[in-house]
């Protein structure tokens, strides 16, 4: 059994609110059982130096958790004066997987900035962060269309991302906190709405796992982004 008492293959209680910033572009608050993570896009009318005068745009994100998100108050990084590797990392993977699905010729020369802040972390952030930020990004950009910035929708695809692993022997999906922490193995799966794989980060917490039990991973991982795709449909009135 579960901690939670879900059964294997099901995922955490999911909603997505648009429109939860007041004066972004584009905004989604995400909620994946205990996990909260507030996304918002802002459109910039500019690109970094290697893009200029290329007719390119580019999207760009960045990630961070409140203090007291977690168990105990972690320190504000900008207090630190640098960012951890882990921020560097997920921020760097979040943009990967916006730009996976953008057409950045039909965006013209602007930027999106994806900012995604964790307000409540019990697992899976990243994915969740990912999941709602194709949600804001989407809204970003359906307003610069109706703004006559954009003349059509550069997106190609949706994108989502969501976590698995293997608890007590069993393929898991959508671990929470309780589960990652004691997972024999967890992954991170980042797919496209039309069955294409963007990233798979996996790891052993010991013993080796197989290639069947990675299949049986990834086939999870199909099915609850199957669920999330739905949901950012919902969330942004199409489908």
């Amino acid at each position: 059994m579960r901690p939670s008492g879900r059964l294997p293959g099901a995922l955490r209680t999911l909603s997505i609110d648009t429109n939860f910033s007041k004066h972004a572009e584009g905004s989604a608050l995400i909620r994946m059982g205990n996990t909260e993570v507030l996304v918002t896009a802002s459109i910039e009318s500019k690109v970094p130096p290697f893009l200029r005068g290329k007719g390119e745009g580019w999207v760009t994100a960045e990630y961070g958790m409140l203090p007291r998100a977690t168990h105990t108050r972690g320190d504000r990084e900008a207090a630190r004066g640098k960012q951890s590797g882990r921020t560097q990392e997920i921020q760097r993977l979040i943009g990967r997987a916006m730009r996976a699905v953008v057409d950045r010729k039909a965006m013209g020369e602007m930027s999106i900035v994806i900012d995604c802040d964790v307000l409540n972390a019990d697992g899976g952030t990243r994915c969740a962060a990912i999941s709602g930020a194709w949600v804001a990004l989407h809204l970003a950009l359906r307003h610069a269309m109706n703004k006559n910035i954009l003349g059509s929708m550069p997106l190609t695809d949706q994108v989502a991302a969501v976590s698995c692993g293997i608890f007590k022997d069993t393929a898991v999906l959508d671990l929470d906190y309780d589960e990652d922490s004691n997972a024999g193995a967890d992954a991170n799966f980042v797919l496209t709405g039309s069955g294409g794989l963007v990233e798979v980060q996996g790891t052993a917490e010991g013993a080796p796992f197989s290639e069947a039990q990675l299949l049986d991973l990834l086939r999870l991982a199909r099915e609850g982004t199957a669920q999330i795709f739905a949901a950012q449909k919902k969330a942004v009135g199409i489908g």
